[in-house]
């Protein structure tokens, strides 16, 4: 048995999370490694570079990163102003991977194990290194650690069109017309692919509505006609809390893709479980949903339904998550979206983020599993809380306090079919205009 003493902390992940974790574990002077799949951290980030955050820099830092930029000479931004994506990487998350120095890209992790042991062995597993299998461009790495710090994400984890959880009959032959991402219209190559193009956008989240909002503009100058299917029975939840949400940025979205709606610029089709897409004898695609309904005359599909964890990467050490969320067990009825938004969640910390295999801690965004309510302030607690609890500081891992903005609706999203006088913000949906769909055998529409 390989004693753990001396080991370092292995944290997967230089995103902000990953970052905040590494910058944690530095100011108790616990020695750590981050590694990230990217070739620079934030790859995750850097690739949705284009949409801008809803929370201002103010929330976006983590309060011990800021000491140890500081202390460099680092200039924070304005405190006020929020940034994209590509801002956040450049202005925050690369500087701050600077000066840790101990971030090590393109350095994906394939498994975590225990040294010698695989799930069903018991003998003095808690005193056991971890090993985290790592493939380089140098080739495979054994890494062994003392504790690790799952921070990867679940930006490449991607819920599929299908509303059964899994690829819709056609979805993946289609693939090509099929995005999963928010478009970034500034490009050429993707303004091309849009333009003058019948687009669906499925979906009801934030990505859902920056692609709703972009693709109005580009609808304005290329004759783009848009689609938004929903698997809700009404609009009216997919514009959250508009002018009562705290975060300023989150409510105009809310409100910018109501006008979309109102204005006759998007066709709404509630209520629709994609069960197949398929081509048309010209060439197009029609897509199908459980109850017989179908869209029909579709160019292009941007399917932003979601994303999950990949549990892959902790098969072999011992779990405990929720079944539904796959969020830890003990974590999961605070942050169920059935019943929480983002403001209504609890402040968590290491107690809630443990697992049976003894300092193995799944934090940020993968954390929530497939709840959507999640914060980076959120995350930065989190990190504080389990640095401190494997530097020994366990008083300060227990106190945990954190005040979220809220989202100014009710509470969590109940019952996905239920129309919105199903629930306390019962309000009049937005009349829909010139939907193409249809019951029965689809067929080409013009």
């Amino acid at each position: 048995m390989t004693d753990c003493t001396g080991l370092p902390v292995v944290v997967i992940g230089a995103g902000p999370i990953g970052l905040a974790a590494a910058a944690n574990l530095a100011t108790y002077g616990v020695d750590a490694i981050v590694l990230e799949a990217g070739e620079r951290p934030g790859a995750a980030v850097a690739q949705w570079g284009h949409v801008r955050l809803f929370s201002p820099w103010s929330e976006l830092v983590d309060p011990r990163a800021r000491r140890i930029l500081e202390d460099a000479g680092w200039a924070a931004p304005d405190a006020g102003a929020v940034p994209t994506g590509a801002e956040w990487v450049e202005e925050y998350l690369q500087p701050l991977a600077d000066v840790l120095g101990n971030v090590l890209c393109s350095h994906r992790v394939a498994a975590v194990t225990k040294s010698g042991r695989d799930l069903l062995v018991d003998a003095d597993r808690d005193a056991t290194p971890f090993v985290v299998h790592v493939t380089t461009l140098d080739g495979p790495q054994r890494l062994l650690a003392r504790a690790v710090v799952d921070a990867s994400g679940t930006w490449h984890g991607t819920n599929p069109l299908g509303s059964d959880g899994v690829p819709a009959a056609g979805e993946i032959e289609h693939a090509d017309r099929i995005s999963y991402r928010v478009p970034d219209l500034s490009r050429p190559e993707t303004r091309a692919r849009y333009a003058g193009r019948h687009v669906v956008v499925a979906g009801t989240g934030a990505s859902a509505k920056t692609a709703i909002v972009a693709l109005r503009a580009l609808a304005v100058t290329e004759s783009t006609t848009i689609t938004w299917l929903m698997r809700r029975g009404d609009v009216q939840p997919a514009f959250g809390g508009e002018d009562a949400d705290e975060l300023a940025g989150r409510g105009a979205l809310g409100t910018s893709a109501r006008r979309a709606v109102e204005d006759g610029s998007v066709t709404t089709v509630t209520g629709f479980h994609t069960v197949a897409v398929s081509a048309t004898a010209q060439g197009r695609l029609c897509i199908e949903s459980a109850d017989g309904a179908f869209v029909d005359g579709v160019d292009e599909v941007i399917a932003l339904t979601g994303f999950r964890p990949d549990a892959r990467l902790l098969a072999e050490v011992r779990t405990d998550v929720d079944p539904v969320l796959g969020a830890p067990r003990a974590l999961a009825p605070h942050i169920d979206p059935r019943f929480h938004s983002c403001g209504s969640v609890q402040p968590h910390g290491a107690d809630l983020l443990s697992h049976p295999e003894r300092d193995l801690f799944v934090v940020g965004m993968k954390s929530y599993g497939r709840a959507t309510s999640f914060l980076a302030l959120t995350g930065f607690e989190q990190v504080r809380s389990v640095a401190a609890h494997l530097a020994g500081d366990h008083e300060a891992a227990a106190k945990v306090d954190l005040v979220l903005p809220e989202t100014g609706v009710c509470g969590g999203a109940g019952d996905f079919g239920a129309g919105a006088d199903s629930g306390c913000c019962a309000a009049p949906e937005p009349q829909s205009l010139g939907l193409t769909i249809g019951v029965g055998r689809p067929g080409e529409s013009s």
